[in-house]
């Protein structure tokens, strides 16, 4: 830890308390995550453990975030990872209701990146939500907090814990549309219940695998049917709700993928997604403002009723290539 000097607090997670710091000798401003160990014969906690693993095997990627260095430190260890300036959460929950389309799509874009990255490398995050995606001062997301990692077998002969339910990326986009959580549930039964009022009951029919789930037989709901996306979010576009749709679907196997996810319609209908540059940086609660240098103003915007030399820069570069009269 001597070289880094504690310039403050971020939060607290389930293993440790995540500090913002500068490298003595570099001037890097990094987060470190400090991990305590409990007692020291228990060894590095299961989380920490998938996280550190998982961040290694990943190269760098701009849409995962970095982890720069894992060093002992007292009775624990600490994660140096970059810092970042806020995540998602902290967008939903300042930026003005709702978020416009070009920066919905924007986010949804980095977001599918890092997780298509992700599959491709066969690392399963199992906990994405906006608090874990963190926002650059540049307007990059980037996904973070790998505690409930898995590598995973593509071919699907691997079993894993059903005991993991937090949002993913379709839940992500509803919120993004919506301004607020789809399924808002402050437990299990209720969480199930939300997502049955919207997405109907499921059914053999309609989703065969699911008479294989482990608790399949301990608690039954009423039959209701779906409410149509277009109900549930408004005002949301056609291709929005098409693709919101290809997420939101029961059998896991039917759902489009984060590659598949890019190249959906919905990405290349006006309005484009907005430059990171151009995207809320909302700053974690206690920090300060972040620093703004506007760039020089545009006294060259091209407009459709000017002549295009006078939309130029410098129109004595195209000059020669304009005929007289």
């Amino acid at each position: 830890m001597d070289q880094y000097c504690i310039l403050g607090r971020i939060g607290e997670g389930a293993h440790g308390i995540v500090f913002k710091a500068k490298h003595v000798e570099t001037g890097e401003i990094v987060a470190l995550k400090k991990v305590a160990l409990r007692r020291l014969e228990d060894g590095i906690p299961n989380q920490a453990l998938r996280e550190i693993k998982a961040l290694q095997e990943i190269e760098d990627n701009q849409h995962v975030v970095q982890l720069k260095a894992v060093f002992p430190h007292g009775a624990g260890f600490v994660l140096a990872f970059e810092f970042m300036l806020s995540d998602l959460a902290e967008v939903v929950r300042h930026a003005q209701r709702p978020l416009a389309q070009a920066q919905v799509k924007s986010y949804l874009q980095m977001l599918l990146r890092g997780v298509a990255f992700c599959h491709a490398n066969n690392i399963v995050h199992r906990d994405l939500k906006p608090a874990n995606l963190l926002i650059s001062a540049s307007g990059q997301l980037k996904i973070a907090d790998f505690g409930l990692a898995r590598v995973f077998s593509p071919d699907g002969s691997r079993l894993y814990t059903h005991q993991v339910a937090t949002r993913a990326v379709g839940c992500i986009l509803g919120e993004l549309l919506n301004g607020s959580p789809l399924f808002p549930g402050e437990n299990d039964i209720e969480q199930l219940c939300c997502v049955l009022r919207i997405l109907g009951t499921p059914s053999p029919q309609v989703w065969p695998e699911i008479t294989e789930l482990p608790d399949y037989n301990k608690i039954s709901f009423k039959e209701q049917a779906p409410v149509p996306l277009e109900e549930v979010l408004p005002d949301a576009s056609p291709q929005a709700l098409d693709l919101l749709g290809q997420f939101l679907l029961y059998p896991p196997r039917q759902r489009i993928s984060a590659s598949q996810a890019l190249l959906h319609q919905y990405f290349f209908t006006a309005p484009l997604p907005a430059h990171p540059s151009e995207l809320p940086i909302p700053q974690r609660p206690g920090g300060p403002a972040p620093k703004v240098h506007p760039g020089p103003p545009h006294v060259h915007d091209f407009h459709v009723d000017r002549p295009l030399e006078e939309s130029l820069l410098n129109p004595e570069l195209i000059r020669p290539f304009i005929p007289e009269g």
